[in-house]
């Protein structure tokens, strides 16, 4: 009878677990989800924002949130001012120069590219570590590197985008952006196990937002009314891309392990090209898919040590 009781109480725990983990799971795959509209819904936007502007209110609406977040929790460790400088350095490099990139970028190209171009980042990481910082790679590691370069060649130089010079543009504007991201990642790996996610974030985007908005009155000449459609985009990008996808990734986290999340970042550039292509009625050509697939798989590779560490330090 007792071993009876024992079993169910067992059972009872395990399906309380996996519904706890399945809990965390759905929250990243959510976040996932909105990042992956990001692409769509800046094109939207683009028809009243220009890039620079866009970018600029996007991220004084996440400033602002993520202060009021930052208010209510009364964080106790507070940011020495060199911690704030690293921070803010990181802000500007991961949001005013980074996005200010893939805005202009995506405005060039199609959002479809774009996320599959942004695929790749995690592998110009790698790259970078080992040119600038000498970090050994393993030969899958390295193979890795290159397949995704070579998948985003396909995307880059197809047939397609050599009859669209803007296109092409867009691209390699892109690709940039990719090497401002890893600098963004080296700097913020100095703080980021000092304080809270949201201190940091917090910081990271203020810094962002100020240093956006003189570059958009660059673009004042450009500026009109937005309609209700850019508006409401607009407030999504801040308020869901921005804020509440960051704040569901993080609580996933919690009980995923590192490799897992990266794992469901692969999906990102899947459901870009797939809302792309229902939302903006964009065409993926043979090109595009094939390049895609080969992006993936690169990117794959030259995580894949890197997952396997991560297993072994969690065991």
């Amino acid at each position: 009878m007792d071993t009876m009781i024992a079993k169910q109480q067992e059972s009872l725990t395990t399906r309380k677990v996996r519904k706890r983990n399945g809990l965390y799971i759905s929250a990243s795959v959510i976040a996932v989800l909105l990042w992956s509209t990001s692409f769509v819904g800046t094109k939207i936007a683009y028809t009243s924002f220009p890039p620079l502007t866009l970018g600029a209110a996007r991220f004084v609406i996440a400033a602002v949130i993520l202060g009021f977040i930052l208010l209510i929790r009364k964080d106790k460790i507070k940011p020495s001012f060199k911690d704030i400088g690293l921070m803010s350095i990181s802000g500007v490099l991961g949001t005013t120069l980074y996005f200010s990139l893939e805005n202009i970028g995506v405005e060039l190209t199609t959002a479809s590219n774009a996320a599959i171009i942004v695929a790749a980042y995690p592998a110009i990481t790698v790259l970078m570590e080992f040119l600038f910082f000498r970090k050994k790679t393993s030969w899958v590691k390295a193979i890795g590197i290159g397949v995704a370069m070579i998948g985003v060649y396909q995307i880059s130089y197809s047939p397609e985008t050599q009859t669209n010079d803007k296109q092409l543009i867009g691209n390699i504007i892109l690709i940039v952006a990719g090497f401002i991201f890893a600098l963004y990642n080296f700097t913020t790996r100095k703080v980021v196990k000092k304080y809270s996610m949201i201190t940091i974030s917090f910081y990271q985007t203020l810094a962002g937002a100020i240093t956006f908005i003189p570059l958009a009155f660059i673009e004042k000449s450009s500026w009109q009314t937005p309609d209700i459609r850019s508006f409401l985009t607009l407030l999504y990008l801040g308020v869901f891309c921005s804020v509440i996808a960051f704040l569901l990734y993080n609580f996933g986290l919690r009980k995923l392990s590192s490799s897992s999340a990266m794992t469901l970042m692969n999906l990102v550039p899947i459901f870009g090209v797939l809302f792309s292509v229902l939302l903006l009625n964009e065409v993926v050509g043979m090109n595009q898919f094939i390049g895609g697939v080969i992006v993936l798989l690169g990117v794959v590779l030259s995580m894949k040590e890197t997952r396997k560490k991560q297993v072994s330090e969690n065991k």
